[in-house]
């Protein structure tokens, strides 16, 4: 450390011997000075940098990391909180990267302990809550220093309404905006050393850019997912209270942040609805005022951070406006770049409206860490004792922790998850990485399985019965069980139910909402929501208050619940339909698989690419997967009975009328259609059976023999130099070989056999519209020679002189052997022909 500290006093001194020297040519003799303080005085706009940056920024380049770290840990301890103000922005940006996603920083996304053991455990060390870094916070948070944030970095729907002077409804930002300086740019917040670490800390999920590699990373083994744990764990603690702020100063625990004055006006945030800006500046205010507050300043500001800047992408206010038909119109007025004298007064909404409007996608990963998140907030909820959960507890003195933990959910979490959460549902990718998403809500919505008092399962595995204690829960949270469902329902009603991913996603939510006692709360819930002058209890207490819904959320549900009701009936029909679509793909591969000649093993066999359905990931995951998506969609189906109390004789009439049913000889039937004028046309079932794999039609090439594309199992170079040699013959010998195909006795037999396609007539047309040009289209005799081109017919050949060799047969007399024989099959299979033909007669 004295090495270090007598570098930068050497850089410090050496640079300021440059400074005092180093003086332009156009400048004034006089005006040379002498020394630093002289220097300093007379260039103002080159006032002195610090030293220690400089240090530091120069050690990340030419040291290690596990260095580099060792030197940061004695910086923090020995320097003052006056040098380590300069270093703290770097410092930040360089562990979690730029805001803007150009540098990466220490790479915590992707920073692993199997792949890096010796970086990941000094990154864990460095950052943990109790860590140098935290030490760092604390030593510059007891200084009061504020540091810039950009409002541009913000989420969409907070940076436009602190652009257009409308206050976002967190606390987080009141007091914090600040005005550019004269001839500045762009707004910024100012916040305090702990919210500025978090604040990267948060966005650096969002901002950063995926490493080409990182597809099969394990997001839960990052040291980012890592953090995010142990800060939850450290600042929401389960059980005991808020640790104190580790102090490197003999002046204790640094205090907590003072309000600002506001520095710029603002409007309330929206005025058709209830504003909860007089509630969060009351709130803020007696946080401040009240010295027990001051224990969970920090876990307040963490959650707030982290569900801001995760989850608040999709606003309310925004989202409500944008369902008015004026708002649609001035927004395609604004992206058309129409520009009237008319629409000019409205231009600051427009571009608030297309902010809102500009796509935010969530990645897998950001879903997992929000879980992550929703997961721990249930446990930190549920850690309160029961006394202190029952009604009369609010009327006696509690700790701002327990407050807290009555209001983490319902007051930061609720609205903004659900705005989330419907967008998910909405733009998600219809493929299995939904899956995500699906967890992430099942989660939220079974706070017990949180609780410490779980209850153990019966013997006979069945779930157990949810507690009349989270009905409140349960009627809080109404449109997260019930819109969202039939959200799930659009969603399940357009996949693949065959494919065992998708199976699986519709079997846990039905397992889910089929818990005893659930879906009676569920009910419940919604008659006090459609009873009018009927007040729902909330968790009501002193500091903080749940945000109501307003009528825009439940003005789409009572139309919906008759949509509702044919979308379970709909899926119930294509669970069925699934079920029966993977028993036969079982059945169907499952027969052509010992029916394949054992030249096929070795891939000279022609595969019907029709044996088995494409449409789903059953072939490539084997019989335990037709098994596992049987399994799932029979107890899906089970379930959803339970729920919505579906009889054994409705789920009979739903397979009847869905047409899945094998005809009397057990063949697959053709998928739906209609005959029209020009052959069959497909009906939207038929379509949707195709495109599933339900059904399908037997398709077979019906072109001219010789020129059918070449196969897989032929060879390219040898079939077309066959063709060239057989089109040769044919030209040169067509007259005789027609003369002689056109004789009425055996050899004339016998010749048509060999020269002649298979008369189309015999052959199955499935349009009427080939039929006209196939018949037209008559060849005469011809010699084919293609079937030497088979890798099947050459190793057939290879394989009969081998086993001729092993009796001591030459090759000229295997291939005459070989000749005799085919002539003697020839002959019966011509006789077999004619007195087919007579039959037919």
């Amino acid at each position: 450390m004295t090495t270090f500290r007598c570098r930068v006093a050497e850089w410090r001194s050496s640079s300021l011997r440059r400074v005092t020297s180093w003086v332009p040519q156009w400048f004034p003799k006089t005006a040379v000075v002498s020394g630093p303080q002289e220097a300093a005085m007379a260039f103002p706009h080159l006032q002195q940098p610090s030293f220690l940056l400089a240090s530091l920024k120069a050690d990340s380049v030419n040291k290690p990391f596990a260095q580099r770290c060792q030197d940061l840990v004695k910086v923090i301890e020995d320097f003052p909180a006056k040098e380590l103000h300069a270093i703290f922005p770097w410092l930040v940006e360089s562990i979690f990267g730029s805001l803007d996603g150009v540098l990466v920083g220490w790479n915590l996304r992707y920073l692993q302990g199997r792949m890096s053991p010796v970086e990941y455990s000094i990154a864990m060390e460095f950052l943990d809550p109790g860590g140098p870094m935290m030490k760092l916070v604390y030593k510059l948070q007891a200084e009061d220093y504020k540091f810039d944030f950009p409002v541009s970095y913000l989420p969409g729907p907070v940076k436009a309404s602190i652009q257009e002077r409308v206050l976002p409804d967190s606390p987080l930002y009141h007091n914090k905006v600040q005005f550019p300086p004269m001839g500045g740019l762009g707004l910024n917040l100012a916040l305090n050393p702990f919210e500025y670490y978090m604040f990267f800390f948060a966005l650096s999920l969002i901002t950063q850019k995926p490493l080409p590699g990182a597809l099969h990373i394990r997001t839960s083994d990052c040291a980012y997912f890592t953090l995010v744990d142990r800060y939850l764990s450290w600042f929401l603690p389960i059980e005991g209270s808020v640790l104190p702020p580790l102090s490197s100063s003999p002046g204790g625990p640094s205090p907590s942040p003072a309000p600002r004055t506001p520095a710029m006006p603002f409007a309330s945030y929206g005025l058709h609805h209830t504003s909860l800006l007089k509630r969060h500046i009351s709130h803020q205010t007696s946080v401040n005022a009240d010295p027990a507050s001051h224990e969970i300043w920090r876990s307040e500001t963490l959650l707030q951070v982290f569900v801001e800047m995760w989850l608040h992408h999709y606003s309310l206010e925004m989202y409500q406006k944008m369902q008015s038909p004026h708002a649609k119109l001035e927004v395609l007025h604004y992206r058309l770049s129409v520009s009237s004298a008319l629409h000019s007064p409205a231009q600051p909404s427009l571009q608030a409206l297309h902010a809102y409007q500009e796509s935010f996608t969530p990645t897998e990963e950001h879903v997992l860490v929000v879980r992550l998140l929703l997961k721990h907030l249930h446990a930190f909820s549920n850690s309160l004792k029961p006394e202190q959960v029952s009604p009369s507890a609010h009327s006696h003195a509690t700790s701002p922790l327990e407050e807290f933990k009555r209001a983490a959910v319902p007051r930061f979490v609720q609205q903004k998850l659900y705005l989330f959460l419907q967008h998910c549902f909405g733009h998600w990718p219809l493929d299995a990485s939904f899956r995500a998403v699906l967890e992430m809500w099942l989660s939220y919505l079974q706070p017990w399985r949180y609780a410490p008092e779980k209850q153990a399962q019966t013997s006979d595995c069945q779930p157990r019965c949810v507690s009349e204690r989270w009905a409140p829960f349960v009627q809080e949270n109404l449109l997260m069980y019930t819109k969202l469902f039939v959200g799930f329902l659009s969603r399940a009603l357009r996949t693949d139910l065959v494919s065992p991913k998708n199976a699986l996603m519709v079997f846990r939510v039905a397992k889910v909402f089929a818990q005893p006692n659930l879906a009676e709360m569920i009910q419940k819930g919604e008659q006090l929501f459609l009873e009018p002058e009927l007040v729902i209890p909330h968790r009501q207490h002193r500091l903080f208050t749940a945000p109501p819904f307003t009528g825009s959320f439940l003005s789409s549900w009572p139309p919906a619940v008759t949509d509702t009701s044919f979308k379970v009936l709909r899926l119930a029909q294509l669970i069925t339909q699934a079920k029966q679509t993977a028993k036969s793909i079982s059945d169907q591969c499952g027969e052509s698989t010992p029916g394949r000649p054992f030249l096929s093993w070795l891939g000279f066999c022609s595969t019907d690419a029709n044996g088995c359905y494409p449409a789903n990931d059953l072939d490539e995951m084997g019989q335990d997967s037709v098994r596992k998506t049987d399994e799932y969609l029979e107890k899906a189906l089970e379930y959803l009975c339970q729920v919505f109390r579906l009889s054994e004789a409705q789920l009979a009439q739903l397979t009847l009328a869905l047409g899945t049913t094998r005809d009397e000889n057990g063949k697959k039937q053709l998928p739906d259609c209609i005959v029209g004028e020009d052959g069959l046309i497909l009906t939207p079932l038929g379509r949707y059976q195709i495109i599933n794999g339900l059904r399908r039609f037997d398709i077979e090439y019906q072109g001219d023999l010789e020129l059918q594309p070449i196969r897989s199992y032929e060879i390219a170079s040898l079939v077309r130099m066959l063709f060239q040699l057989s089109s040769a013959i044919n030209h040169r010998f067509a007259g005789r070989m027609a003369a002689l195909c056109s004789r009425a006795d055996f050899l004339g037999s016998f010749c048509r056999y060999h020269l002649m396609e298979p008369g189309l007539t015999g052959r199955h047309l499935l349009s009427p519209v080939a039929r006209g040009s196939t018949v037209s289209r008559a060849r005469g005799p011809r010699l084919s020679l293609r079937f030497l081109g088979s890798y099947r017919t050459l190793l057939s050949l290879l394989l009969a002189f081998f086993v001729a060799s092993l009796f001591c047969i030459g090759p000229l007399a295997c291939a005459l052997l070989l000749v005799l024989g085919y002539l003697l099959y020839a002959v019966a299979m011509t006789l077999l022909t004619e007195r087919s033909k007579l039959h037919q007669l």
